[in-house]
């Protein structure tokens, strides 16, 4: 009982950690981390060049609906 409180909040942030997740919006930090992890260093994107990025990379694709 005393390890509910500890329980509940891990679960939450795990919760929490896959919404953002899902949803796209901790591409920006996963694209920080996996860049620092890089052996030779690069231009690194400000949040709203990655914004650009990530819709042109979406959107440059055929659409083939019709």
């Amino acid at each position: 009982m005393r390890h509910l409180p500890k329980t509940a909040a891990r679960l939450f942030r795990r919760f929490w950690r896959g919404l953002r997740e899902w949803c796209g919006d901790a591409a920006y930090e996963t694209y920080l981390r996996s860049n620092g992890k890089q052996a030779s260093p690069t231009c690194t994107l400000t949040p709203a060049s990655f914004y650009v990025e990530q819709l042109n990379r979406r959107y440059s694709k055929p659409n083939r609906c019709c």
